[in-house]
């Protein structure tokens, strides 16, 4: 899970689609009762999900065959049939490069004069989706970039009147105005925007020219701790298997610890304190640091198929037209070698999200059809970068245009019942009125995220098909425990973050509470069954950075 709001314990993702301004101009109502979910079916799923036996769910590994298969025989027992043809899983073309850690430090030199060396893992991690068997990176000169942003449409440069051939961008992470109180902002203010992902980052830095690309890590506004740097981005990686061998990425990305850029701004002669407060301004320029960065990277290459898993239960009446939900199903695998505990389980993150897409599939399969088809998708690789999500956006089982919208589970709440959802990217889509309503008739309260500077939104598989234009609303339970209030939410999704989150601490624990995971989940059915027995073409709103992909695709088909 590349994400969590406020804090992550309580994404039920509740993809909710609507009723308010549609195509076909009708109102989605609801159609039959709430299911019957069971808590013990979600907790023998997660418990088995999140064993050992199960390595973690690392994509292209013996754990993602066992896992595959367990939610293949899982559908078919709901009730589902296979959702590619005959098949029950879309092979994802994956490629896993992994790094020599043993000599992969970074060698600072200025003027001539060497420096002292950035240690992989502790001052450092760096990586290449370059699938080269060697990648150097030799006195390549360090370049301030400020945020990195290129947003012609806000008139931004950050690489305004610089050549970055061969040059290493040194990039803050998050958007310029992440800091504000309010959501007002040349970014959104406090709430993040994509220019502020660490995707993005790198992306840019490419199309750049750059050789390398480090970001600058900071707690807050990276939403995690060096630690999750570490455990995510050290070890093999995996991206999509791309015909150019990831020929237009840089040869180098990676991040480094904020000790190690004071020292690399403190040995250039450069006020990093002033230069990262200039960099909020559009009036920043780029700043050559006159220091150069050298690095080897060393690769074992291996290619192999990996699977997203797809059940559907075909529509009685409009079979055609389809209603989505999705979670994805892998994690982190072995990330600890050596250590104890080595394996990253992933039970929260993201057992439970897969066991509650399984415990959907049995309700949805026991009520029988809806006029709409249900498409049931466990995606591989969304802690690599939302691959698995990615290519089926790319390689779409089920034409988009004809996909009407879609409901993720990323983390199911295992604290107990809340009292408030929160919406995540508010005022995005049209989508938002169904899911306060439904929340209404359950009593809970609609927030606003405590945290949007996180960009939550773009963080879980759902961005995947936002980007391609399918309507997605991305929402979860609060912090507001029933009965524990606010300040005991909020310090359990701290202690998460700070301990498990991509850590081999998040295992199962048997005194997990799930009746807030049956509540989300009850949301979750409730707006998908609507959505599924209802004429509706939810669109984003007017202005949105999706609402011209939705509207292209559409064209001609209404």
């Amino acid at each position: 899970m590349m994400t969590r709001v406020p804090p992550p314990l309580f994404l039920i993702s509740a993809f909710a689609l609507a009723a308010c301004a549609s195509e076909a101009g009708g109102e989605t109502t609801l159609v039959g009762k709430s299911p019957q979910l069971s808590a013990e079916n979600l907790k023998r799923d997660t418990q088995v999900l999140s064993s050992d036996v199960f390595g973690g769910r690392a994509p292209m590994t013996d754990g993602e065959q066992k896992t595959i298969a367990y939610i293949s025989e899982a559908f078919a027992a709901a009730g589902l049939q296979p959702g590619n043809g005959d098949a029950w899983f879309q092979e994802v073309p994956l490629v896993e490069v992994g790094v020599d850690e043993s000599a992969a430090d970074i060698s600072f030199v200025n003027d001539g004069k060497p420096l002292f060396i950035g240690k992989y893992g502790i001052e450092q991690v760096i990586w290449t989706k370059r699938i080269e068997p060697e990648v150097n990176m030799a006195d390549a000169e360090l370049v301030f970039v400020g945020y990195g942003v290129n947003a012609p449409e806000k008139a931004w440069n950050d690489y305004e009147g610089i050549d970055m051939a061969g040059k290493v961008a040194v990039i803050l992470v998050n958007d310029p105005d992440w800091e504000t109180e309010g959501l007002d902002g040349e970014f959104g203010g406090r709430a993040m925007t994509y220019y502020g992902r660490w995707t993005y980052k790198y992306e840019e830095a490419a199309r750049q020219g750059a050789a390398g690309a480090l970001i600058i890590h900071d707690t807050e506004p990276a939403a995690y701790g060096w630690s999750t740097v570490e455990s995510s981005w050290s070890g093999p990686q995996i991206e999509m298997d791309r015909p150019d061998n990831g020929a237009g990425r840089v040869a180098v990305e990676g991040w480094m610890h904020g000790d190690l850029a004071a020292k690399l701004f403190s040995a250039a002669d450069l006020d990093m304190a002033a230069l990262v407060a200039r960099a909020k301004s559009r009036d920043f320029a780029a700043v050559p640091m006159g220091v150069t960065a050298s690095a080897t990277l060393t690769n074992t290459i291996r290619r192999q198929q990996s699977n997203n898993v797809i059940g559907i239960l075909p529509g009685s009446k409009r079979p055609d037209e389809y209603v989505l939900y999705t979670a994805h199903w892998d994690h982190l695998g072995r990330c600890a070698p050596g250590e104890a505990d080595e394996i990253c389980n992933g039970a929260f993150d993201n057992a439970t999200g897969t066991a509650g897409l399984i415990e959907l599939a049995r309700a949805h399969a026991e009520a029988g059809p809806a006029d709409r088809s249900l498409v049931f998708l466990a995606v591989t690789a969304e802690e690599s970068g939302l691959l698995g999500s990615a290519y089926y956006a790319e390689q779409p089982v089920y034409p988009l245009a004809q996909t009407v919208g879609g409901l993720n589970m990323d983390g199911l709440n295992i604290l107990g019942r809340t009292n408030d959802v929160v919406v995540i990217g508010a005022g995005k889509s049209e989508l938002e009125d169904i899911l306060t309503a439904e929340a209404e008739a359950q009593g809970r309260r609609m927030e606003l995220e405590s945290s949007p500077e996180k960009g939550y939104f773009y963080r879980s598989d759902h961005f995947s098909l936002a980007k391609k234009g399918v309507p997605m609303l991305y929402a979860e339970g609060g912090v507001d425990i029933v009965g524990k209030g606010g300040e005991f939410g909020e310090a359990a999704a701290d202690d998460y973050i700070t301990n498990r989150y991509h850590l081999p601490g998040d295992e199962y624990d048997p005194d997990w509470v799930w009746d807030g995971a049956v509540q989300d989940l009850e949301l979750n059915y409730r707006i998908g069954r609507a959505l599924a027995n209802s004429q509706d073409w939810p669109n984003w709103r007017e202005g949105d950075e999706f609402r011209a992909v939705r509207d292209q695709s559409r064209a001609g088909l209404q």
